[in-house]
């Protein structure tokens, strides 16, 4: 592991993107995603042969792992993350093949097919590279998934829950996602794709687009055109079929959860916090009016405020938390 002593606050602003940059026809290279993108705390452990991007920060009692959704990065998290660390340990990832981190890849320089597999065996390696053996595991979308999951295989492992605008129940894929079901998109993406496209599904993951700042809609275009990002995806995206999931054994989930939802989420439907709630025997939900599929980037002090409500909360054996 090693670090990368750099700051994002004081980086000069960003030079302008060329014609071949915004229509996608050039890739930003993984060198230049790492200088731009890295962070003071930033380090780097090798898994399944990539040099995994994260975070890991303050201290306590308790250890938080925080898991963002498809297309984002650990930096979806910096403000609530940075408001935690103050209590807790807390470490965030890029998953691949987003962020910084970008795609695995095999022994011939293949990239790896990220299907659901492949991320358990990714995300075990890397609790077991850092040594975290008991955790609270919040995630986002894909990140949801990729959560309750693990807490469903582990289950001593895990503390607490917190699910955000999750994914796992059957649904239609949002339309900017099921693109790359079709053949044309999966084989043009690579060398073409306008980032006008990119920044039109960043807003319609805000509940209100006019939020998003332009360093923060900046940086998931370069992060959607990071090298070998986009050829990535076209391999991800056929293999994300929710029916295939077993839900059921949600119920088998004995502890404290937290299910936090967007009531203007057009990615995941907001009716999913319910069934989260209903199957997860010691879940409540929160629903957020006005907010969309990512509220901690969206509204950070909204959903810190309920975070820390829900860990400072006592545990009861086997009865479900009250709101």
């Amino acid at each position: 592991m090693k670090n990368v002593e750099t700051t994002e606050t004081t980086r000069a602003p960003l030079p302008p993107r060329s014609l071949a940059a915004r229509l996608g026809i050039t890739s930003v290279p993984r060198d230049e995603l790492k200088r731009r993108y890295t962070q003071t705390g930033s380090q780097f452990v090798q898994i399944m042969g990539a040099d995994v991007h994260y975070i890991d920060e303050g201290a306590g009692d308790s250890t938080i792992v925080m898991i963002h959704g498809f297309a984002s990065s650990l930096h979806t998290w910096n403000d609530v993350a940075s408001a935690m660390a103050r209590d807790h340990r807390v470490i965030r990832l890029d998953l691949p093949p987003f962020g910084v981190t970008g795609p695995l890849r095999g022994a011939g320089g293949t990239i790896e097919t990220m299907n659901l597999p492949t991320y358990r065996r990714f995300f075990d390696t890397f609790m077991q590279a850092l040594g975290i053996a008991r955790a609270t595991l919040v995630g986002n979308s894909l990140g949801g998934l990729l959560a309750w999951d693990y807490a469903v295989r582990h289950r001593d492992a895990v503390d607490r829950l917190v699910l955000i605008d999750a994914a796992g129940f059957p649904m239609k894929l949002p339309v900017y996602i099921g693109l790359f079901n079709h053949a044309p998109v999966r084989m043009s993406a690579p060398w073409w794709l306008p980032e006008a496209i990119i920044k039109s599904a960043v807003r319609n993951v805000y509940g209100d687009p006019r939020k998003i700042a332009p360093d923060v809609l900046r940086r998931y275009v370069e992060f959607f055109h990071g090298e070998g990002t986009r050829e990535a995806i076209g391999k991800m995206v056929p293999t994300l079929d929710f029916a295939d999931l077993d839900t059921g054994v949600l119920t088998s989930l004995d502890l404290p959860t937290l299910v936090l939802w967007g009531a203007k989420d057009r990615w995941i439907p907001p009716a999913h916090a319910a069934e989260f709630t209903r199957l997860i025997p010691r879940a409540r939900s929160i629903m957020y009016e006005g907010l969309g599929h990512i509220p901690m980037e969206e509204a950070p002090q909204r959903v810190l405020l309920d975070l820390r409500e829900f860990l400072a909360q006592l545990p009861t054996a086997r009865s479900p938390l009250q709101v």
